[in-house]
């Protein structure tokens, strides 16, 4: 088992065959239910997760759940692409979540290290819950991020149950999204490009000049822009802007915090935070730095 978990290409190959089986169970619990489509998508969700929790479980390693993020919405809207007429506002969905979605799971493929290499906010939460570690890791790390994330895919779903007409308000959005996406890649390989040269103790190049979480930024915008899209030609349906907004929440109420909170252990940190925004990276006006530190 060690050897299997230390070994790169064998664990890629495990987690392949995690999600497969996955994906499998989730298409054959929503087959096999009878409730609205909405529904059932929620139960075949949470039966994927539940087969990557157990294997997390099984491996003692919550980062096996990492990849579905980006993995989930592009199953579902392919799944529900197959055998519909592809009109040109699906078309342009289908693209943005793809592209989304290949660029990220490519981000978390270039950092994973192995099974036996766990995502340090997974080990912080173990060492500080202790014995409750097991509902928080189901609850905290599985759950959350899933019904998360199947909020932020039900606008394109709806979009491919029902009929309705691009128009130039939606156009717009895709470009937000297509934007954020494209601001996510240059970030991601910023990053990268950093930290194999590691010439400073805070990212402060491209779009990390002036913000220190540029790649959430993007992932907020991407999915206002699906959900927004999608709302302008299904107007009746504002409610569907729900899921965009927990993810808000989830990043600025938890994500950004956290990194925050691990970045405060280096020196510097309050000096670096004065410099730069939270989110948009433009240059911060020193005359409202105190008022936006509070």
């Amino acid at each position: 088992m060690r050897s299997l978990k230390q070994n790169r290409a064998a664990s890629f190959v495990v987690i392949a065959f995690i999600y497969v089986l996955a994906a499998a169970v989730g298409i054959a619990v929503y087959n096999l239910l009878a409730f609205d489509w909405w529904l059932k998508l929620l139960a075949a969700d949470m039966a994927a997760t539940v087969i990557t929790f157990a294997f997390s479980v099984f491996f003692g390693n919550a980062s096996v759940y990492d990849p579905y993020w980006s993995v989930q919405p592009v199953v579902i809207l392919v799944a529900f692409a197959a055998g519909r007429e592809l009109t040109l506002f699906r078309i342009l969905l289908l693209a943005v979540v793809l592209l989304w979605g290949v660029r990220l799971t490519a981000n978390w493929a270039y950092t994973f290290k192995g099974l036996d290499h766990q995502d340090w906010r997974y080990t912080m939460l173990k060492e500080k819950t202790g014995v409750f570690y097991p509902l928080v890791n189901f609850v905290g790390i599985h759950t959350v991020p899933t019904l998360i994330v199947y909020g932020c895919t039900l606008p394109a779903v709806h979009a491919f149950l029902h009929d309705g007409a691009l128009n130039i308000v939606s156009v717009v959005f895709f470009g937000l999204s297509a934007a954020a996406v494209i601001m996510q890649g240059a970030a991601d390989c910023q990053m990268h490009r950093f930290r194999r040269n590691r010439n400073g103790v805070f990212m402060r190049e491209g779009l990390w000049k002036y913000s220190r979480h540029p790649n959430y930024l993007g992932e907020i915008l991407m999915w206002w822009g699906v959900a927004l899209s999608v709302v302008s030609v299904f107007p009746d349906a504002w409610y569907l802007g729900i899921g965009a907004l927990a993810n808000t929440v989830l990043f600025l109420a938890v994500s950004i915090p956290l990194a925050d909170g691990r970045q405060a252990l280096k020196p510097g940190f309050e000096e670096y935070k004065r410099q730069t925004n939270m989110l948009l990276p433009v240059k911060k006006q020193w005359g409202l730095s105190q008022s936006q530190e509070r």
